[in-house]
């Protein structure tokens, strides 16, 4: 930054610009506070490097890390961050536990780069610490909010995915400086690289001083899907939210209150049930799916989401993946959102939660008691979406999101899949009321 300042060419006003990696760059550059630089605009990028991008809800992203990483320059050292940080017993032990991990040792490729650490230095890394700590902080923009002071322009598009999203509004919310917020839809042919209009109106006015009315208008715009309009708000989440239940009941049915029809008892004492088999057995995926009925009229949601789950498992750990849909009247399912917890990091920090967005700190894995009925908070990434009159909410639970061939980089975006048989029980009786609480806006 000071270097570029000096030049002739410079007049001492510099910005940055640039998505996902090169937006997070950013955050850690305009925390150090170089004197001339004068805004920042990071557009799709992370804030929480373990939350965001490498373990979702404790849950490692292999689909987009193995081929992402492995396609870069290999590592020209033979030591890795791990490795320089801790003392040998300590890195001893984290690699034991890695190779003795029985998820990763059906995946023949982790396995290799833990043979292998220069095939894929970062992956290396990522399997050797599965959970949050100074690894993750240190390259987590979240942690250094306190010290961005200079103006922040921040983006992202409503991804059904959870890399870019949450850390748009991680940062709205944590940064303390001149800010604006613009979530667009997901549009891959406008991507981010074309909203020239929108950089050159935030830099002429930050770097140049002209003005274009930029700071004048409300600070956040969102483009609100189903309706397919753009609206200006004022805050997140939005302050006339009506945080609504939907109750999970039997025969795939998600509805705001238990017992609606008059004719069937409230609660029901049956749970329900699949089958998580690895994917060395199958290739398929059980879960479970909960609609609402047609909606009487337009229905809007907006924000972040969680769902509160009462389920049992037999075995002492599992993923659960949560996804939201959007299903028209023909039977077309639109995916919208996304949430994912492992069983065994279900353990809540109040102090940092909010009703509709638990806080897992993913420090100390917890083991389930087989058989024992547990509540997982999960959470659900933000969105956006009018269901039209006749269009319905679509809830499905399942235990893995690997569907491409076993194991194979090309499918992009899976997590870790269990290795072990596991049945799923998921409970919606009077003393256990499973549901999903959702961000109506009138």
């Amino acid at each position: 930054m000071e270097w570029i300042a000096k030049q002739a060419w410079c007049d001492g006003n510099v910005g940055m610009v640039g998505i996902s990696y090169f937006a997070c760059i950013q955050y850690l550059v305009a925390a150090l506070q170089p004197p001339h630089l004068r805004a920042i605009c990071p557009l799709d990028g992370w804030t929480d490097t373990y939350r965001h991008i490498v373990y979702h809800g404790g849950m490692l992203d292999v689909g987009f890390f193995a081929p992402y990483l492995y396609s870069l320059t290999a590592n020209t050292t033979d030591v890795s961050a791990t490795q320089r940080t801790t003392s040998p017993e300590e890195f001893k032990r984290l690699l034991g536990k890695a190779r003795n991990n029985p998820h990763i040792q059906i995946n023949s490729f982790l396995m290799l780069i833990l043979e292998v650490p220069q095939k894929n230095p970062m992956m290396f890394d990522f399997m050797l610490n599965p959970t949050d700590g100074p690894f993750y902080w240190e390259r987590s923009p979240y942690t250094k909010f306190d010290k961005i002071k200079i103006p922040v322009y921040l983006g992202a598009p409503w991804d059904q995915y959870i890399m870019h999203l949450p850390g748009a509004f991680s940062a709205y919310n944590g940064i303390d400086a001149p800010k604006k917020l613009l979530v667009t839809p997901i549009d891959f042919e406008r991507p981010w690289y074309e909203y020239h209009d929108v950089v050159v109106r935030w830099y002429d006015h930050w770097l140049k001083g002209i003005d274009t009315g930029i700071m004048d208008e409300p600070p956040i715009r969102l483009f609100v899907m189903g309706a397919n309009k753009w609206r200006d708000e004022y805050e997140w989440p939005l302050a006339r939210t009506e945080w609504t239940k939907f109750y999970l009941q039997s025969r795939e049915r998600l509805l705001p209150e238990p017992g609606i029809y008059h004719h069937e008892p409230p609660y029901h004492s049956e749970p329900d049930c699949f089958i998580h088999q690895s994917p060395v057995v199958t290739s398929e995926i059980q879960s479970l799916k909960y609609l609402t009925p047609p909606m009487s009229e337009d229905t809007e949601i907006t924000g972040p989401m969680v769902l509160n789950l009462f389920a049992s498992i037999d075995a002492d750990d599992t993923n659960w993946i949560v996804t939201l849909k959007d299903v028209s009247p023909e039977g077309l399912e639109t995916l919208l959102t996304q949430g994912w917890l492992k069983a065994s990091h279900r353990t809540i920090d109040e102090s940092k939660s909010k009703p509709w967005e638990p806080f897992h700190p993913h420090t100390n894995p917890v083991p389930v008691k087989p058989g024992e009925i547990v509540e997982y908070k999960i959470g659900i990434q933000p969105t956006s979406n009018v269901f039209k009159a006749g269009h319905r909410i679509k809830l499905e639970i399942a235990s893995s999101d690997y569907k491409g061939a076993y194991m194979h980089m090309e499918t992009h975006f899976y997590h870790l899949p269990g290795s072990k048989t596991t049945l799923h029980k998921i409970y919606h009786d009077k003393k256990h009321r499973s549901h999903l609480v959702l961000p109506m806006i009138r």
